[in-house]
């Protein structure tokens, strides 16, 4: 199969620099096919090689909490797309091999193949196997002239088609699965961006979007004539709003040991001379005007950094690793410091890099955030941790996994 999917690559490439532009517009049209039709053949085998991957545990051999974490460092893809990708794998593997059939004939797109799985699961659960089988026959078929959209809205009256005495019960039963799909697809992403600001973005389920309408609609009305804000902007600043609330309350659990506050980073010497330009401990850079602001409204850590950004003092309130401690772990990490892992420091514990047990003293340069996940994997495995010569974590993995053992790094909590 490698030295196929080779020869397939080199095929591949060999069309990416042709001239597209002196082909008549009949073989421009066959090559759009054509090379929709190959893409659709490569994701069946994409989904096979997925579900072979999973079912033999190797995210977990290597160190992934879940398949879909190991696809998005290997494949560099985001974990929803890559659960998605092994749920429709597990799906045209354990009950649909039609659907995979004609995926690999490039008779239906994937977004088509995920529908139909997806409505094939829903019969499935209404009627019986042949049943479900026969709505899989009639959505390929409407694949040819419909599209993933309108599919899905077609799939909704199926059994009117192939079992119309079921019909009225199975629409029940699709409106129950889009609920849950809402449950599983639900994901709110923070990004950050190179100006340091944040991007969000997500898909909220009905229940909570009707939250965030209710709690943010009276916020974003206009002040007065004066009101020189677009509406995106209002949302923006009512969101803010009900952060403020929030924390004023009291009420938010704590984050790693501390109550939910704001820590502003800075250096020494504008500390020493007064308050400058800064940091939040989730890597957003801050102007002098914003912290003088919020020195205003709420109660500030600092966290002083010397010249080479090595934490000199984090405060005096507790002793080992909660508090202050910790707080400097959260500067240093980011969140858990395993290699693709995008664990945020409230999901984290602080390992001791020499066990504790061993004689290992609690400090800084013998701590590492980790995930609980990651926590137990390092514990029964062969991987070891070391700072490196910038006093970062950095972790070898066992002579199985890699021969050469290259130390890696966690990229995904980089500050700069």
């Amino acid at each position: 199969m490698v030295e196929e999917l080779a020869q397939a690559d080199d095929a591949v490439a060999a069309c990416v620099d042709a001239a597209a532009w002196s082909l008549p517009e009949h073989d421009l049209i066959a090559a759009l096919d054509a090379a929709h039709r190959l893409q659709q053949r490569l994701a069946a085998v994409t989904l096979t090689l997925v579900r072979e991957i999973d079912g033999r545990g190797t995210a977990r051999a290597h160190g992934a909490s879940t398949t879909a974490v190991w696809l998005r460092e290997r494949l560099r893809m985001t974990v929803p797309a890559a659960r998605r990708l092994v749920d429709l794998a597990t799906a045209l593997d354990t009950g649909h091999p039609g659907i995979r059939h004609a995926l690999a004939d490039g008779a239906i797109s994937l977004d088509q193949a995920r529908v139909i799985a997806d409505t094939a699961t829903t019969v499935h659960r209404t009627a019986d196997a042949e049943t479900a089988d026969k709505a899989v026959g009639v959505l390929v078929e409407w694949a040819g002239q419909f599209d993933p959209t309108m599919l899905r809205r077609m799939g909704t009256r199926i059994l009117d088609h192939v079992a119309p005495d079921l019909a009225d019960a199975a629409a029940a039963a699709a409106l129950a699965a889009d609920d849950a799909r809402a449950t599983r697809d639900r994901h709110l992403t923070l990004s950050t961006q190179t100006d340091g600001r944040l991007r969000l973005t997500g898909i909220l389920d009905a229940e909570t979007a009707g939250l965030l309408r209710a709690a943010i609609d009276p916020l974003t009305a206009p002040t007065g004539p004066d009101d020189t804000r677009s509406s995106g902007q209002r949302r923006h600043d009512a969101l803010a709003d009900i952060c403020r609330l929030a924390l004023r309350t009291g009420e938010l659990p704590d984050n790693g040991g501390d109550p939910a506050q704001i820590v502003v980073t800075t250096s020494y010497d504008a500390l020493t001379q007064q308050l400058g330009s800064g940091a939040l401990d989730v890597g957003l850079q801050l102007t002098p005007d914003t912290v003088r602001r919020l020195a205003c409204d709420a109660a500030i850590l600092p966290a002083v950094l010397g010249g080479a950004g090595q934490v000199l003092d984090v405060g005096r309130q507790r002793r080992l690793l909660t508090g202050p401690m910790r707080r400097a772990l959260v500067l240093r990490d980011g969140g858990c410091a395993f290699p693709g892992c995008d664990r945020p420091p409230r999901w984290c514990a602080a390992h001791h890099i020499r066990h504790w047990a061993d004689g290992g003293p609690t400090n800084l340069t013998n701590s590492v955030l980790l995930c609980g996940h990651h926590h137990r994997h390092i514990h029964h495995s062969k991987w070891t941790i070391r700072l490196g010569d910038d006093g970062k974590p950095e972790f070898v993995p066992p002579a199985w996994l890699d021969p050469d053992q290259l130390p890696r790094r966690n990229h995904y909590h980089r500050r700069t």
